[in-house]
């Protein structure tokens, strides 16, 4: 038997209590780290093309920048309508990324002088210039709503993208995207949602060039705005795209299903009157200022 035993024993006959030796908490370890098929190529920024004509199939793509809600739908179909130009459903490409999960293809890719974004840039180029050559069609649309987040990563992607800015009465886009889903999509809910994506096209119109169409004036004057818009990307007007219910305009995403039928019928447009200035809320006024609404 240990002393230790014997003294702990004794002092736990006369007060109750034993002693324990206090143990040192090990330190946390360190997370692992990802795994090479999550982690980027060190050094890797976002760049222009280093060889511009082999490394895009694309020439001049046209992208619709708009919040939610703002009649992207509306533009895009009335634009694919057109005999020259193919706008296909949203893409989502940018969330297209690769993954590089051994040394030997890391060092590969470094040798032959891409980043990790290279590859990226250079997948969804031509996921989109396919698109577009299977339409038969010389001019590509493309509207994804969440590309106002990645404009800075679009014009360095494309050099020689156009842009073309959809604007909406800020609270209109409110109470469309409340409306669309009311139990999902609470009214204490729809301002900051939306006015982020108002924030990010409002700076994508401060740096880049580009042709600002209003959705209010689209419905109202639709041949006007469309020879405008036809103008800047250096095409005629055709008539064909006001009638847009005449041409199938590829698949739909799940929650717009219902706007096939609306194409089909020509009755996609909404025709609600512009919100009051006391219907707009403090955190919209800057925004409907900086608008000019």
């Amino acid at each position: 038997m240990s002393w230790r035993y014997r003294a702990n024993a004794t002092l736990e006959g006369l007060t109750g209590y034993t002693l324990k030796r206090r143990l040192e908490k090990a330190p946390p370890k360190p997370p692992p780290p990802p795994p090479l098929v999550l982690q980027r190529l060190p050094g890797d920024v976002v760049r222009p093309p280093v060889d511009p004509e082999h490394d895009r199939l694309l020439r001049e793509p046209v992208f619709l920048l708009s919040s939610v809600r703002s009649g992207s739908t509306l533009l895009r179909v009335m634009l694919n309508s057109h005999s020259q130009v193919h706008s296909p459903i949203e893409t989502h490409f940018r969330r297209v990324t690769v993954g590089l999960g051994t040394d030997p293809v890391r060092q590969a890719m470094e040798a032959l002088g891409h980043n990790h974004s290279d590859i990226e840039h250079i997948v969804w180029d031509r996921l989109l210039h396919r698109e577009l050559t299977r339409s038969g069609k010389p001019i590509l649309a493309e509207k994804t709503p969440s590309n106002v987040f990645a404009w800075r990563r679009l014009a360095a992607c494309w050099p020689d993208a156009r842009f073309v800015f959809l604007l909406r009465h800020p609270m209109s886009i409110v109470q469309s995207w409340h409306e669309a889903d009311p139990e999902k999509r609470p009214m204490e809910e729809a301002v900051p949602r939306t006015l982020s994506y108002m924030t990010y096209l409002e700076e994508a119109r401060t740096h880049l060039e580009g042709l600002t169409v209003r959705y209010e004036e689209l419905v109202a004057e639709p041949e006007r705005e469309l020879r405008r818009l036809c103008l800047f990307l250096g095409l005629e007007f055709e008539p064909a795209m006001l009638k847009y219910g005449n041409k199938d305009h590829g698949a739909f995403v799940k929650g717009i299903g219902d706007w096939r039928d609306k194409i089909r019928a020509g009755t996609v447009v909404e025709g609600r009157p512009l919100p009051s200035a006391d219907e707009v809320p403090a955190e919209l006024r800057e925004m409907c200022r900086q608008w000019n609404y």
